[in-house]
Parts: structure tokens; sequence; C-alpha cells
């Protein structure tokens, strides 16, 4: 079954109860710790748990605060990078494990990126998927969202927990997943050209990205991507953010501004092995938002993988799961 996860347990970990899922052989190192992104929680990653562990390799990927079984805070402030990334040092702790290779897709990404800078001692290694490491912007991130995108992009209308947003996403949660859970569609290139899209966050300014707007509006009838999940894996989505909601989640973003102040003395050279999967065809995290990436990240692998949309570890789980097993025997033994 693609639904079938390991057993859930849970660890008090900076203050909050994580709940997290655990295979492979416990005496394996260093273990990967999988962070998922928004809008997910550890069964994103649930191809990768399956296949990591019958490789013989320990992995660990928790619920992160405000997602699936970890319930974080009511104050927007208990969800930025400090305490995110405070909560998989408590993690390890709770487990007795000094280092980790930390795996992260989508806003685990910027969380994985931020360990070796807050945290490195606890770090033997990094993984990116789709989220590239980049240096502190020189203004606030969601000024440059703000005018590059306009008022309606999603993380512009998330600074707001009035606006709205996060109710739009519980009214319709079937909505939700059914729109954004899709490859996208098949992408044109010039002739003779190997390039994939240049839009979204990381290219052109042109994306349509009023995400709450969209959901209220969608009709799966009307749509003729293809879906990536089961309808048992959709379920799964659908009953955990009922009871969930979408508040937690959103909250890392409501805190860009805040972590972009407070990371003013960080030096973002990450001095780690590192790797950077990227995916052709993710419009929000394009490959070229990777470009430079080696002047921050002295130790660094790229790997596209092609044909594949945001979701990259749900579409394409065993190009996924096997460069991640080959990278951390490469590097790691």
């Amino acid at each position: 079954m693609t639904t079938e996860m390991p057993p859930l347990k849970f660890a008090m970990s900076n203050g909050i109860r994580m709940g997290y899922y655990e295979a492979g052989p416990v005496t394996d190192t260093p273990p990967l710790v999988l962070c998922h992104g928004w809008p997910e929680m550890a069964f994103s990653w649930r191809h990768q748990i399956k296949a990591l562990a019958a490789a013989g390799i320990r992995v660990i990927a928790p619920d992160q605060r405000g997602c699936g079984a970890t319930v974080g805070p009511d104050a927007v402030e208990g969800y930025d990078l400090e305490h995110l990334s405070a909560d998989l040092v408590g993690l390890l702790d709770h487990l007795k494990i000094e280092k980790a290779i930390f795996v992260g897709h989508d806003w685990g990404g910027f969380i994985v990126w931020q360990m070796p800078l807050r945290h490195p001692s606890r770090v033997a290694g990094v993984i990116g998927v789709n989220t590239p490491h980049t240096p502190r912007a020189p203004v606030d991130p969601i000024q440059i969202f703000r005018k590059r995108f306009g008022e309606r992009m999603y993380i512009v209308q998330f600074q707001d927990p009035a606006g709205g947003a996060d109710a739009i996403f519980e009214r319709h949660v079937e909505q939700t997943f059914d729109c954004f859970m899709r490859k996208p569609m098949p992408q044109a290139k010039a002739e003779g050209t190997s390039a994939g899209p240049s839009a979204g966050i990381g290219g052109a300014a042109t994306l349509t990205l009023a995400f709450p707007q969209i959901v209220a509006a969608y009709n799966a009838k009307n749509d003729p991507r293809t879906p990536i999940l089961s309808a048992e894996e959709m379920q799964v989505f659908i009953d955990t953010f009922r009871q969930s909601g979408f508040t937690g989640g959103i909250n890392w973003y409501r805190n860009m501004t805040r972590n972009w102040e407070r990371s003013a003395d960080l030096d973002h050279t990450v001095r780690v092995p590192a790797l950077m999967m990227m995916a052709e065809n993710d419009a929000i995290l394009p490959p070229s938002a990777a470009d430079g990436m080696e002047k921050i990240v002295p130790d660094l692998e790229k790997y596209l993988v092609r044909d594949s949309g945001h979701w990259t570890q749900q579409e394409k789980p065993e190009e996924v799961s096997g460069k991640i097993i080959q990278w951390r025997r490469t590097r790691f033994g």
C-alpha cells in the first residue's frame, strides 16, 4: 500500500510534542532526517522512508511544528527558523543522535539549509530538494515578493493573519490538494536547448501565484493535469489537514521578515557536503534558482530530475530515493 508508514512516535522537543516516523537500522550513521514543506507532512516522504530503510539506511521523518501530528504554539513568532531548526536538534537529542544528514523539500529545504549555519555541530550533510540555498536577501524578502508579484501573490497574502487565506484553504481542503498535487503541463522548450522553465520565485514575474483564489475557484473537471496521488494517498492529506488546519504551516511564511531580520549576523556559507536536487519543471523553484550556489556551498553536487514538477519526491520517488542513496553511500560509506 502506498499509504503505509512506520508507527507514529512522539518526542518532547524544544517545548513541543513532535510526532515522527522512524525506519531502518538504528545502528546506521549518520541517519537521514527528512523535512517536509507546505502544505505537507512526513507522509510526503513515504516512498523515501521505505526505500532508504530497505537500503539499510536509518531514516527519521518528523511532522514539523504546526503540521500533521505536531501541534505548534499559538504565537506566530513561534514558527520562525530559530524554532524550526531547534526542533530538529531536540529530536536528535531525544534519539541520542550526534549528527544527521538533513534532507528538505519546499519549506523543509529552507529549514535544512539553516541547520549547518545555526547548529553546525549536529550536521553531517544537507540535501535540498527543489529549494536552493541563497545568500541573505539585500532587503526584506516580502518587499521583493510584493514588488515582483503584487499583493495577490500567496506569500504576500499570508502575511496578514486576518486576510482570510487560512480560511479559504480550510473551507476547500479537498480542492486544495486536488489542485496542488498534480504534475505540471508539458513545458515547451526552445529548439536545440534543454532548459526548463524560469518562472515563479526564481525567475519571471508572469506566473499567477494567487493560490488561495485559485483554490477557491478550482474545478477538477476542467484540469487536464495528471494527479500524482492515488485516491488513498489523497485521503491521507485531506484527513490530516481537516484535523490540523493550515495555519501552522502558513505561520512559517509569516516569519519571513523576522527570519531575514534575525539572520543579519549569520555566516551563510554551508561547510558540509551537500546535494542539490532540482526539478526540471518546477515553476516556483526552477533549476535556475540554484545558479551560483557553489559560491556559498563549496562542497556541492547538483542533480537534475527531469520531467518533474514541484512535488518531486512524490512525482519521481524511485529516482529521488535512488539518488539520495547513491550520494549518501558515496559521501558517507
